[in-house]
C-alpha cells in the first residue's frame, strides 16, 4: 500500500492551515508546547505517588523514560509521514479506517481534559504551600479556577498559547535542574527506603504498577504532532521537537526522582503533598535559619507556573483533536467551528468544562487520591491512541514506503521496525499497570462514544454526504475521496 497522499483529510495544507503555520508554532515555541505539555505540574507530585510501591519507581521511570523516547520517534516519523492537525486521529484514520479513527479520536480527547483534572488536582497541593487552602470549597474554586483561565488564555489564539509554554516551560526548568542537579550532592542512602514496600505484589508487578502511574509525566509526546496545522515547516519541526523536547524531560524527571528519594525520608515522602518542596528544604534547611523553608516556597512557586502552563498547552491540544475529527465528519460539527482568532472554541470551552466536572466527581477522597486515580486513568485513555499510532507506522513499514512513497531501505527498515515494535509493546504494558479501576471507567468513556460515532454515521447517510465532513467554518459538505 502507498503512503498516503499529504493532502489527507485532517487539516491538510489548506490556505487556512499555511496561513497558521507561517503565524503560530516555530521550533522553539513548538519544543516548549512538547516539553511543557511533558513537564507539567505533574512531575513534582509523581515522587510521591510512587514512593509507595519503594525504590522499584526509579527503575520504573528508567524503563518509562527509555520506552517514552522511542515512542516520541515513532511520533517523529508519523509527523513527517502525515503532517495534520490530529495526530494520532489522523495516522489510525488513513490506516484502519473511519472507527478506528473516531475511537483515537475520542479517547485522545477524554485524555487530554481528563490530564488537566490531574494536573490541576496536582497543582493545587502547590498552591497550598504558597496560599494555605482551608476546606475543600476554597481547594475546588481554586482548582476550577485555574482550568478556566486557562480557556480564557487559549481562546485568545494558539500564537498566545506558544509564547505562554515558552516563558512557563523555562521557569519551571531551572528549578527542576537545580534538584536534579544539586541535591544528587545531599542524598542519604537511608532515605531510599526499601526496593518494593509490596504494593503491587512482586517487584515486576510493582514495576508495572509504577510505569503506569509514571507514564502520565510523558503524556504530550505528541503534542507537535497533534498541533501539526499549527506548527511551522511542521516535517522539520514535529521531530526534532518531539525527541528534543522528550529527551529534555526524560533526564530531568529521572534525576530529580533520585535526588527527592534521597532527600526526603521514605516514610514522609509516602504521604507528601508537595515532595519536591520537601526535597529543597532538605537541600537548603541545614544552613541559613528559614532558608529551607523559603527554598521550598521557591520550588512551590515554580510547580504553581510549571502547571499554570501546563494547562494552558494541553487545553490547547485538547481542542484539536475533535476540531480534526469534526472536519471529517466523525465528530459533531459544532467542533469544527473557529472564532475570530483561529480558535476552535467549542472544543476549548467543552474541554475545560469536562475537566471541572471530573475533577469535582474525584475530589472526595482528597489531593494524593484523586490525583492517582486520575493519572490511571489518562495513562489507560493515552494507550488508545498510542498504540494506533504506533500500529499505523507499523502497517506503512510493512508495506515497505517511507513518507513520500519511496521504498525503505533494509537497513533503515529493521530499525524502524524495532523502534515501533517496542512502542507497541510499551502500550500493551502500561494497560496492564494501569489497574482494574482505571481499565473499567476508561472502557466505560470510551464506549460512551459509540453513540456519537453511531450518530454521526446516521446523520452524514440522512444527508447522503458520506459521513458529513465538514469545512473550516463548520458547513456540512461532501468528503472528497
Amino acid at each position: 500500500m502507498a503512503a498516503p497522499a499529504d493532502t489527507g483529510p485532517a487539516g491538510g495544507d489548506r490556505p487556512g492551515a499555511r496561513a497558521a503555520r507561517r503565524g503560530g508554532l516555530g521550533p522553539l515555541a513548538a519544543t516548549a508546547l512538547v516539553m511543557g505539555n511533558v513537564i507539567g505540574v505533574g512531575v513534582f507530585q509523581l515522587p510521591a505517588a510512587v514512593a509507595g510501591y519503594g525504590t522499584v519507581g526509579i527503575l520504573a521511570f528508567a524503563v518509562v523514560s527509555v520506552c517514552s523516547l522511542l515512542l516520541a520517534v515513532v511520533f517523529g516519523w508519523l509527523g513527517q509521514r502525515m503532517p495534520h492537525t490530529g495526530g494520532p486521529y489522523v495516522y489510525a484514520r488513513e490506516a484502519f479506517g473511519e472507527l478506528a479513527g473516531f475511537l483515537t479520536a475520542w479517547s485522545y480527547w477524554i485524555t487530554a481534559w481528563a490530564s488537566n483534572a490531574a494536573l490541576v488536582v496536582a497543582w493545587a497541593g502547590y498552591v497550598n504551600v504558597l496560599v494555605p487552602l482551608r476546606g475543600t470549597g476554597p481547594a475546588l474554586a481554586v482548582t476550577v479556577g485555574a482550568l478556566w483561565l486557562a480557556v480564557v488564555c487559549n481562546l485568545a489564539g494558539a500564537r498566545g498559547a506558544g509564547a505562554v509554554a515558552v516563558v512557563t516551560t523555562v521557569l519551571k526548568f531551572v528549578p527542576l535542574v537545580l534538584v536534579a542537579v544539586v541535591g544528587l550532592f545531599f542524598v542519604r542512602a537511608d532515605n531510599f527506603g526499601p526496593f518494593t514496600t509490596g504494593q503491587g505484589g512482586s517487584a515486576v508487578g510493582a514495576l508495572t504498577a509504577a510505569g503506569a502511574v509514571l507514564m502520565f509525566s510523558f503524556l504530550g509526546v505528541e503534542s507537535a504532532a497533534v498541533a501539526a496545522g499549527e506548527v511551522e515547516n511542521p516535517r522539520r519541526t514535529i521531530m526534532r521537537a518531539t525527541v528534543a523536547g522528550t529527551l529534555a524531560a526524560a533526564l530531568v524527571y529521572l534525576l530529580g526522582t533520585v535526588a527527592v528519594f534521597g532527600l526526603v525520608p521514605h516514610e514522609r515522602l509516602v504521604h507528601s503533598t508537595a515532595p519536591y518542596a520537601d526535597a529543597v528544604r532538605a537541600i537548603f534547611g541545614g544552613g541559613i535559619p528559614g532558608g529551607g523553608e523559603a527554598a521550598g516556597m521557591l520550588m512551590a512557586a515554580a510547580a504553581v507556573v510549571s502547571g499554570a502552563g501546563t494547562l494552558v498547552g494541553w487545553t490547547l491540544i485538547s481542542a484539536q483533536m475533535p476540531y480534526a475529527a469534526a472536519r471529517d465528519g466523525l465528530f459533531p460539527a459544532v467542533f469544527a467551528r473557529r472564532n475570530g482568532r483561529g480558535v476552535p472554541w467549542i472544543g476549548v470551552v467543552a474541554s475545560g468544562a469536562l475537566a471541572s466536572l471530573i475533577t469535582l466527581a474525584n475530589y472526595t477522597g482528597g489531593l494524593r487520591a484523586a490525583f492517582t486515580a486520575l493519572a490511571l486513568l489518562t495513562t489507560f485513555t493515552a494507550a488508545i491512541p498510542y498504540v494506533f499510532s504506533a500500529a499505523a507506522q507499523l502497517l506503512w513499514l510493512l508495506t515497505d514506503r517511507e513518507p513520500r512513497g519511496t521504498p525503505v531501505a533494509p537497513a533503515r527498515l529493521g530499525r524502524d521496525l524495532a523502534v515501533t515494535l517496542v512502542a507497541v509493546a510499551f502500550t500493551f504494558w502500561l494497560v496492564a499497570g494501569a489497574g482494574y479501576a482505571a481499565v473499567y471507567q476508561g472502557v466505560l468513556l470510551l464506549l460512551a462514544g459509540i453513540p456519537v460515532y453511531v450518530w454521526m454515521r446516521w446523520h452524514g447517510a440522512r444527508n447522503g454526504m458520506g459521513n458529513g465532513a465538514v469545512d473550516a467554518s463548520g458547513e456540512t459538505k461532501p468528503q472528497v475521496r
